[in-house]
Formats: C-alpha cells, sequence, structure tokens
C-alpha cells in the first residue's frame, strides 16, 4: 500500500472535478480525499495498491469532462491508512 498526494492544476474548480475524482478512486477502490485549494488548484490524497494510485494519476491528467488540467505535482507521502473511503472535503 502506498500514499500519494497530488495538486492538480488548470480549469478545475467549478467543474465538477472534485465529483470526477471521488467517483474514480470509488471505482479502483482507493482511500483519501479530494479538495478545491485557494490558489485555484484541487488536491487529492491517494491511499491503495501502487497500481490503482496510479491509475487515478493517469485519470487526473486526462481530466473529466469539463475540466482542463494543465499540470499534476505528484508526492510520496508516508502511508496512515486513517482514510476509511474516498471524501470530497471542504
Amino acid at each position: 500500500m502506498i500514499a500519494r498526494k497530488f495538486l492538480v492544476s488548470g480549469r478545475v474548480q467549478g467543474v465538477g472535478f472534485r465529483w470526477f475524482v471521488q467517483r474514480t478512486a470509488d471505482s479502483l477502490g482507493l482511500n483519501g480525499y479530494v479538495r478545491n485549494m485557494r490558489d485555484g488548484r484541487v488536491e487529492v490524497w491517494a491511499e491503495g495498491p501502487a497500481e490503482r494510485v496510479e491509475a487515478l494519476r493517469l485519470e487526473l491528467a486526462g481530466g473529466s469532462r469539463w475540466a482542463m488540467v494543465t499540470g499534476v505535482e505528484e508526492q510520496a507521502v508516508e502511508y496512515v491508512g486513517e482514510h476509511d473511503g474516498f471524501l470530497i472535503t471542504y
């Protein structure tokens, strides 16, 4: 099990991107959260098997139907296993 934090930039707020991330992460069986940041980016914390976290990263880079992703920063973080499910937080 691994954990990653992603910072997604572009037109990713106000276009249903957080719901897209939640649905995608749920379908992959990942735990964590997604939230808007004040600077216009979206933060994603994902925990789970490495291949599923990588699949989420690829989906983030592609974006949702109405989003326009211009960048995805990835940071390896310590797996803590404290998340139960995948939530949209505020």
